[in-house]
């Protein structure tokens, strides 16, 4: 898909962000949904709105991620991609004494969520024979001590598998985007060693713009180790 309708989840600041910008500058039409609507309603105006939807959503809701699909199809006519990439992280502590209620918001929507999206999206996906993205992480090929977020990576790694292998024989293709540490919002202290989130929004346009033949599995992208 060299252009086309992409949309991100998770898209008011971050990987978000940043891939709805690098996506623009290659001539995408967008939905943006994230929480937020105040952040989205600002990006829009810097992308120009004549390309772009905004929708205020929660991933954990199925009628919302619907009503945001048929909005998309009713203002651009198709759907060619979506980045599913809303998360969070947890809390600290580990098993033994992490905030269990912010497990549950994390587990919710870092997995369910992304389960919601895809199940949302997929019928005009099959039509358009599009791209599904989905942001896990590094955490989700490596072992953390008391990581329930790693956990939760784990588990968009193996949404990622099966999800291709559903789709096997339809045109269509996943690639999961497995970012290490990136400098966002995401992290109360900015990092002293990560990526940019435009790091990421790179990899995201690459899968994008192979030809149709070419299913870009997974992209894992670390930060260059410093120098000694």
């Amino acid at each position: 898909m060299q252009t086309g309708v992409l949309l991100i989840t998770g898209a008011s600041s971050g990987i978000g962000a940043a891939t709805a910008r690098a996506a623009a500058r290659e001539g995408y039409k967008l939905v943006l949904a994230a929480r937020s609507n105040d952040k989205l309603t600002a990006l829009a105006h810097e992308l120009g709105p004549e390309n772009v939807l905004t929708c205020e959503l929660d991933v954990t809701d199925m009628e919302q991620q619907k009503a945001m699909v048929e909005q998309a199809l009713e203002t651009f006519g198709r759907l060619d991609g979506v980045f599913a990439n809303a998360g969070r992280g947890g809390s600290p502590g580990g098993f033994s004494e992490a905030d269990h209620d912010a497990w549950r918001e994390m587990i919710l929507t870092n997995i369910y969520g992304v389960g919601l999206t895809i199940q949302a999206c997929l019928p005009a996906l099959k039509r358009s024979k599009g791209h599904v993205l989905l942001t896990g992480s590094a955490a989700g090929r490596t072992t953390i001590p008391g990581s329930m977020y790693s956990a939760t990576k784990w588990a968009v790694t193996g949404i990622g598998y099966n999800l291709r292998e559903e789709l096997r024989g339809t045109g269509m293709r996943v690639t999961l985007i497995e970012p290490g540490m990136v400098d966002t919002p995401f992290f109360d202290e900015p990092p002293t060693h990560a990526l940019e989130d435009r790091d990421i929004a790179n990899a995201v346009i690459y899968a994008l713009a192979q030809p149709a033949h070419v299913d870009v599995n997974e992209i894992l992208i670390r930060p260059t180790p410093p120098l000694e």
